[in-house]
């Protein structure tokens, strides 16, 4: 762009955010009102993070206008933890920091200062399925609207993005997961060629003749994993939950275009590959999913991947498959005071390495693969008959990652953070730590939007199970006995504010006790106890 041209793109975009910054703290006095909480008591938080660190980057919503921003588009929460309740305002305020308004629409970014492997505008589309989940629950829409056709339509003639299969991804699954919440069934199903097409470019690049998918493990956004390599062709539990999870979701939206050919294309297809990654991937010996090698043999070592399945429901129910959760919070498994670990410490290719490549998945803890694991338990537990795994795990395991948002400033200061992987026995951020110590730090890793926090709340620990339906499923993890009292308000969900309230004995909120369900200020559901609760 020549520099007239570059500097009124730049007048535009700054007159867009301006007007769209007033619309949005109109909004925020005409909604800041929830059925129980007040906006107004966290916003002592955003004034702490703003001044946490300096502000080197300035996107869509800067610093000065983070509070208005949020007031105007997050669900509420509260809880007595303290450390879970700050993380939740960290993370949203962070995510708010990878809004990008660009000439191409928004977008959102993952690094907030440049990388090389990035495209137009630092955008990276490995995270793609996270962003959408976590930006499912703003009230303003068109974030992730603008966000989706950049990928999706702004390659030539109108097709795919170049890039956009730069990494593994489950962008149809990810979109129809979002219709659940939003039902804006005019979005989905204008975008539904879209999402076939991108179906059909994986299935030309990366299936094999058996109808698997196989992916080299820096294209799954996992470097260095003990079963894989940069260069090697293997396949991966990782990218055919992907596929399965994206073929389920192009059935269901074949449906709300009352397409049944193609419901029924992608139907055969999602059973197909449920088939073929229980036949081909799931270690009987080993109880565990894994990836098989170019060689033919399967790769022997349990990796976090192994969960993913779940995320999407493939496993079928009543075979077995969930004894791989006891391999979770086992100490010679997955556990750590800061992990999950991305594979198994028992495994003799399991390190914590401080040299070779910086982003190594064969041991340290990434966000990225404990959001997918967390919302995979979550799956399980819902829907799942088995005795394997309990609500304690999940919370044991999500109080774990919210005890990893943690960094430790040279001047001794503790703050909220998040950034690429961490030593999971120490909470160091580990390819933060290695780049410091040889002269290349820059903050490429800062406020990382990698990985989700808030969907894990609302969707886990609250429990709101989206549906497609008229009925409202609440189904808290949280186990009996841990808080008494919590609340996520003004939940946007099918066009109308949502709130979910546990007080044990009624004198926190004042509103009554037990486990009850707001929708637009009006109670429609409640129980005693933490328990399952469904309403029209």
């Amino acid at each position: 762009m020549e520099q007239i041209g570059r500097r009124a793109a730049i007048a535009r975009i700054a007159g867009a955010s301006a007007a769209a910054m007033s619309a949005q703290k109109r909004a925020a006095a005409a909604t800041v009102r929830g059925s129980v909480l007040e906006a107004g008591a966290f916003a002592p938080y955003v004034r702490f993070f703003n001044a946490m660190v300096p502000e080197e980057v300035r996107n869509y919503v800067p610093n000065a206008s983070a509070w208005d921003w949020m007031e105007a588009n997050i669900p509420l929460f509260t809880c007595p933890d303290a450390n879970v309740e700050l993380t939740y305002y960290y993370r949203w305020w962070a995510y708010r920091k990878h809004i990008k308004k660009t000439p191409a629409g928004f977008i959102i970014t993952e690094f907030l200062k440049p990388v090389k492997h990035a495209t137009d505008y630092n955008a990276l589309s490995c995270a793609f399925g996270h962003h959408v989940a976590e930006g499912r629950w703003l009230h303003t829409r068109e974030y992730v609207d603008e966000y989706a056709r950049f990928w999706l339509t702004s390659g030539p003639n109108g097709g795919l993005h170049p890039k956009f299969h730069q990494f593994s991804g489950w962008a149809a699954a990810a979109l129809y997961d979002r219709w659940l919440v939003d039902a804006n069934t005019t979005f989905l199903t204008a975008i539904f060629d879209a999402l076939v097409l991108d179906y059909q470019t994986w299935e030309q690049e990366r299936m094999l003749q058996s109808g698997l998918f196989w992916q080299r493990d820096v294209a799954d956004g996992m470097e260095e994993s003990i079963s894989g390599g940069r260069k090697s062709r293997n396949i991966r539990p990782s990218i055919n939950s992907y596929m399965y999870g994206n073929a389920m979701a192009l059935a269901a939206i074949a449906k709300l275009r009352n397409d049944d050919r193609l419901a029924s294309e992608y139907t055969r297809k999602a059973q197909n590959l449920r088939r073929l990654v229980q036949d081909q991937l799931w270690d009987k010996s080993a109880q565990f999913f894994e990836t098989r090698l170019e060689s033919g043999t399967l790769a022997g070592v349990r990796e976090a991947i192994g969960f993913t399945p779940w995320y999407f429901e493939l496993p079928e129910h009543g075979c077995g498959y969930e004894e791989a959760w006891r391999q979770l919070l086992d100490r010679e498994g997955f556990y750590a005071p800061y992990g999950p670990t991305t594979a198994e410490q028992r495994a003799a290719g399991f390190q914590i390495a401080y040299s070779g490549d910086d982003c190594q998945w064969n041991g340290p803890s990434w966000p990225f693969a404990t959001t997918i694991t967390l919302k995979a338990l979550a799956n399980v537990l819902n829907r799942y008959p088995q005795n394997a795994v309990s609500k304690q795990d999940y919370f044991e395991t999500f109080l774990i990652y919210a005890r990893s948002h943690r960094l430790v400033l040279p001047d001794g200061r503790t703050i909220p953070w998040v950034d690429e992987d961490l030593n999971p026995f120490t909470g160091e951020w580990l390819a933060r730590a290695r780049k410091i110590a040889r002269g290349t730090f820059y903050g490429r890793g800062d406020h990382y939007n990698h990985s989700g926090f808030a969907d894990l709340v609302i969707t886990g620990l609250a429990g709101l199970r989206p549906r497609a339906d008229f009925t409202i499923e609440v189904n808290p993890l949280l186990p009996e006995g841990k808080w008494d009292w919590f609340c996520v308000d003004r939940i946007p969900y099918h066009g109308h504010n949502l709130a979910i309230m546990w007080d044990r004995n009624g004198t926190k909120f004042g509103r009554g006790s037990g486990l009850q369900v707001f929708v637009d200020g009006h109670v429609i559901a409640r129980a005693d106890r933490l328990t399952r609760i469904e309403a029209s």
